[in-house]
């Protein structure tokens, strides 16, 4: 048909083969409201000597998080990684070792996937792991699409899932996202005035598909009212606990008090804040879950010889990608990643993962301690128990009290919690873990004196 049409340009070829006349037969479907009429205001093009002039221009604006005092968590984290970790990581037999569909020539990747599980279920409580999800946000959404298909029994019903409040937006947004066309209804549930969870009210939800909290909660606060939480929601909801993998150097793990599926952060092990770079999820699960769990997952078997043979196992690539019929629309991971944070979890080892655990927490009380010392700081949480970070109540906005640290003190503060929830621009998360030393903690606290006396 297009052949047949001359003296057309390619534009009204591509249109007429298509059957249509104009652009805005081709843009139809979408809503005029959001349609851009006017053109981008673009530079004009530029030589690649001129491109590569101007991004390097552009990146020595960054700060790099290790270039300065960092009291910045708010879900990634900086711990000490051995150099053993980037060094083991990049060489050839990982760095190009992808895809390990064929297994017979792929047997030291598919280990190492392995043991990555295995070193993850330990960690958790739970006795089955996959290889890794993209990050914490796309694990929890994951596993609450996956309690869903196990527990909605009732086709003529909608399904009813309840998240914490503490949990944070961006995450939120992920969930919201994963749910809003599958008929899943999402309900909140509330936590008190000190930060824990209100138990009372989360009796609303036995009988639910699936209740999602996390240990520690956004703000840094421990709960030990979770452990009693299973009990309360029922065998017939699933507990989804999104996990701090550090802190269960400490903490028990969510297996322990019934957690059926557990999921977090792989971050803080094997790689530092990437902002906005890559990460990786952690997802275990006990045994009810594992035909319906997401992304791949590494068995061992025993080959012909009667060796120990590793494959991928109970799910394959193709099955992830049949769209209406998959468990999941993730068909890959972020194996390069997740094997870094293997390597790191087996040079710590049980004693080890303790040490940073404990070293995290004591950062965190000894900056906490600190900080309230200051005439007009307040613990917003007075009487949680927190591990990585905390929040104080400022007399003042606290982006104030970060652009004046950035500018005249060289350090990056902590997160803004208004930038999370509205009205708490007076409320700052800060954060502490193995990499903050005396002398940053001293910094700060004057920094913080420094500015509260500029408004006196």
């Amino acid at each position: 048909m297009v052949d047949q049409l001359p003296n057309l340009g390619r534009e009204q070829e591509m249109l007429a083969a298509m059957g249509m006349t104009s652009m805005d037969d081709l843009f139809s479907d979408i809503p005029e409201h959001v349609r851009r009429d006017a053109p981008l205001d673009l530079p004009e093009p530029q030589s690649e000597e001129e491109i590569l002039s101007d991004a390097r221009m552009l990146l020595g604006t960054n700060i790099p998080v290790d270039s300065r005092p960092s009291f910045l968590g708010a879900g990634l984290y900086s711990n000490y990684v051995p150099a053993m970790v980037p060094m083991l990581a990049t060489r050839g037999e990982f760095l190009t070792a992808y895809t390990p569909y064929q297994p017979e020539v792929s047997q030291g990747m598919l280990q190492a996937m392995w043991e990555f599980q295995t070193m993850v279920s330990e960690l958790v409580g739970l006795p089955v792991s996959n290889v890794s999800m993209y990050d914490a946000s796309t694990s929890a959404a994951e596993a609450l699409t996956c309690a869903v298909r196990i527990h909605n029994r009732k086709a003529s019903q909608k399904s009813t899932i309840y998240v914490s409040e503490l949990v944070p937006p961006h995450r939120m947004s992920v969930i919201h996202n994963y749910t809003q066309g599958a008929e899943i209804v999402l309900k909140t549930l509330p936590h008190d005035d000190d930060g824990m969870l209100d138990l009372s009210a989360a009796a609303a939800a036995e009988g639910a598909c699936a209740v999602y909290v996390e240990q520690p909660n956004a703000l840094g606060l421990l709960d030990e009212g979770l452990c009693e939480l299973k009990s309360i929601v029922g065998e017939n909801t699933a507990l989804v606990v999104g996990a701090q993998p550090v802190s269960l150097g400490l903490v028990t793990p969510p297996g322990e008090y019934g957690a059926d599926i557990v999921v977090g952060e792989g971050q803080p092990f094997g790689i530092g804040p990437t902002a906005g770079g890559p990460i990786y999820g952690l997802f275990a699960c006990s045994q009810v879950y594992i035909r319906q769990m997401p992304g791949r997952i590494v068995g061992l078997s025993m080959d012909s010889e009667g060796a120990r043979a590793f494959t991928l196992t109970l799910s394959t690539r193709e099955q992830h990608i049949r769209r209406h019929k998959a468990t999941s629309n993730i068909c890959s991971n972020e194996t390069l990643i997740a094997l870094m944070g293997a390597m790191h979890m087996a040079l710590l080892g049980p004693e080890g993962l303790e040490t940073l655990a404990r070293r995290n927490a004591g950062a965190c009380a000894v900056t906490k301690a600190a900080l309230l010392d200051i005439d007009g700081v307040e613990a917003v949480h007075p009487n949680g128990a927190h591990f990585n970070e905390f929040a104080i109540r400022l007399p003042r906005p606290s982006a104030d009290l970060l652009t004046f640290l950035d500018e005249e003190y060289e350090i990056t503060g902590g997160l803004d919690l208004s930038q999370w929830w509205p009205g708490r621009e007076h409320e700052l998360l800060v954060c502490a873990t193995d990499q903050i030393v005396t002398e940053d903690i001293e910094d700060l606290v004057e920094g913080i004196q420094d500015w509260l006396e500029g408004y006196e």
